[in-house]
Order: structure tokens, then sequence, then C-alpha cells
């Protein structure tokens, strides 16, 4: 694979790698170096990044459905609080602003009084990513502010905290079961005047890395786990759920990713981890090709995410999949009325497929569908717990 590295970034991470102890940082460092760097970080400078064009795509690309349905569950929950004004929705990592355009545009057209309680809150760390959401929200000025997370005063805000392909981007730690016991992987270089980045295994850096796997109740020290055995803990994972959970007064967090429970994402047979590279809607496990260009994901652990949450103050409401949580919005009745169109226009009719195969996109069980979606809430009362969320309500079969 022809490398093809932003110049400017790897020198910047080469730098900090000279000034480092040891001359080692963790991997941690260098994947938040490599997307989050404020001006050469990969969702710092590469506006096609997202989408057909770019990299990869999200659920919200593909059509105003995904959006749409998720703006059905906003509604739901709105009621559950008791039609609290203002409702406020805080989305943390929202890309282009798909999602939220999409959400205000539907709330507007077929929810006018939810519409009207609504607050919309962006935060959103890229600088480029931020441009363009105002840009494309502007007919919604008065509804959508910007802000930092950290800004956002402790128990304060009513209603929901919600991400979608935000966690899977985190920055993870890498770790590696060696003889001596669990070990960090490092990013260094190598020695000679072609300095070029390299990997290291030494003690772990921080002794959370070690609590994690006793919060998810996973033991790689059992002997069925093999040396060499690889994998990824996310701490800013954990972080960031205590910093939502603390924020939050009353409502919900809504947390849409692929990834498993800590049984399967730490199972024996993933050896290696579940790091992925996305360059040109191609995938791959190189994260020290194409620095600056291409996104760098692992899985999300949602048991770290549940119980980090009950230890934050909120509670579990339930987990399901992509598909049946939007089959239970209403999915399924679109798909109906598509299947339902009789038409002799050749156009209507191809728009109809076009359409249907993309719904099915949203809830291919292999794909897209397969996704994880946490509900945690926080604040409830005893009634307003025992009304079911719309989404985790199972779907009838067709």
């Amino acid at each position: 694979m022809v490398m093809s590295h932003n110049a400017e970034l790897y020198r910047l991470i080469v730098d900090r790698i000279k000034q480092a102890p040891q001359r080692r940082i963790s991997f941690a460092e260098f994947m938040d170096l490599a997307l989050y760097h404020p001006q050469q970080g990969y969702y710092a400078s590469k506006e096609a990044a997202i989408g057909p064009q770019g990299d990869f795509i999200t659920s919200p690309h593909l059509s105003h459905d995904f959006s749409e349905l998720l703006a059905e569950q906003f509604v739901d929950l709105w009621q559950i609080l008791g039609y609290p004004e203002p409702f406020t929705v805080v989305e943390m990592g929202a890309g282009q602003g798909l999602a939220a355009g999409d959400v205000l545009s539907f709330l507007e057209k077929r929810h006018p009084d939810c519409f009207a309680a609504l607050q919309y809150w962006i935060v959103e760390k890229s600088a480029m990513l931020q441009a363009l959401q105002q840009q494309r929200l502007a007919r919604w000025a008065d509804k959508v502010q910007w802000t930092a997370l950290e800004a956002i005063p402790a128990n304060t805000v009513v209603g929901c905290f919600f991400s979608n392909e935000l966690v899977d981007a985190l920055p993870v730690h890498q770790v590696m079961l060696t003889e001596a016991g669990l070990y960090e992987v490092y990013v260094t270089l190598t020695g000679g005047p072609e300095e070029e980045l390299m990997e290291t295994v030494a003690e772990l850096s921080d002794i959370r890395l070690a609590a994690y796997f006793e919060l998810v109740g996973i033991d790689l020290t059992l002997q069925r786990y093999p040396v060499g055995y690889r994998t990824e803990v996310n701490l800013a994972a954990l972080s960031w759920m205590k910093s939502v959970a603390a924020r939050l007064q009353r409502g919900f967090v809504l947390t849409i990713d692929y990834g498993y429970s800590a049984s399967r994402y730490y199972g024996e047979s993933r050896s290696q981890g579940t790091l992925q590279c996305y360059y040109r809607h191609a995938h791959h496990n190189d994260p020290y090709s194409h620095i600056g260009h291409q996104d760098i994901t692992a899985h999300v652990d949602f048991t770290a995410l549940e119980r980090q949450g009950e230890k934050a103050g909120l509670m579990t409401v339930g987990y399901t999949q992509q598909a049946l949580f939007l089959m239970a919005l209403g999915l399924g009745d679109r798909l109906n009325a598509l299947s339902n169109i009789q038409e002799n226009d050749p156009k209507t009719l191809h728009f109809a497929i076009q359409r249907r195969e993309v719904l099915h996109q949203l809830i291919n069980p292999m794909g897209l569908g397969n996704f994880g979606v946490l509900i945690q809430s926080k604040g409830l009362t005893e009634e307003e717990v025992q009304q079911p969320v719309k989404g985790l309500v199972v779907p009838p079969l067709f």
C-alpha cells in the first residue's frame, strides 16, 4: 500500500514522540493527533471525508428516513418527560449536520408542538465540520447553537444527549498480553536518519487500563487468552459517558454505534482487537498509513458504556439493534407504503425501488442494521420509568 501522509501532521507526531519521556507515546495519543489535531487532523482538514465522495458513509447519508424516524423517537421521549419546555436535544459529533437538518425539518412539518419546545445543541470539535453544519442549518438559527460539552453546566439539561457513530472514533489505548502480563502498545520511532513510526510494548501508562477489565467483567489472565492477544481499551468513552451523565438533569442518553457486549468484544477468537481504518471506502487495519487522510475507529464496548453510566447515575432503559429500533419507529410502515405503490410511471417506480433498497440497507443485519442502540435515562419519576420507549418496543413480524 502506497503511503500518502499529511506531511505536516506526520512531522507533528514525530516531534511529539521525540519530546515524550522515553521517546514514545500511547496509541491513544497517536490516534488523537491523527484524527483530532485542530489544524492537521483527519476531521479538521478533509472536507470530503464523510459521504459518498469520501471515505465512509453514515446512516443519515443514505436517506432522510433514518433521521426522520429518529425524530419520532425524540417526540416520544419528549412526551414521556411530560412535554418539557425547553426540550433540549444535544447532538455530539454531528458530522455534516445531515441528521440535525432532517430532524429539525421533520419536526417543524409533522410535530410543530415538539418543534416549538425544542432547542438543538451541537457539540462539535472540528471547526471545518462546524462550519458545514452552520451553513446547512442556517434557516434554524434561532433553534440551533454550538457548544462544548464542558461548557454545559452540570445537572441542567432536560431532554436527550444523542450520538451516532461518535464513540467508535474516540481515541483508544491498545494493550497486549505478554508472558509478563498485560502490557501496553506504544508508538515510537525507528533509529537511523530515516526515522519512521514503529510500535513497542511496555508497562501500562495508566492504572485505569487494568481497572477497565474489572468494570466490564473480563479476566484476561484466564488460560484461554493466548500470549500475543491484542485489543483496545476506550478510556475516553468512560470519561465521555461520565461527562454526559453529569450534565443531564432529567432525560435520556441515546447512543448509536457499531460494537459488542464485553463478552463478545473480548472473545478469545478476536485476538487482534477491532481496530479498523477507512480510506476511500476501503477498510484495512494499518493505522500508520495515510496518516491524516484516513479514519481510524474501534468497535464500541456497550457493556462499558452501560456500567460507566450506572456508576454516573444513569439507568439502562434498554439495548437493541438499529434494525429493530427503526422498525419499531415506523420503518416497516414506510416499506409497506412503497410496496403498495401502483404506478405506471417508470420514474416513480424506479424511485420507489431505489428507496426500498436504501431502507433495506438501514436494517441490513450484515451492516448498519446490526449497529447497537443503547438508551439510558436519569431523573425520571416512577411513572415515567414505566412508560415504554417507542424504539425499544419489539416491532410486529410481517
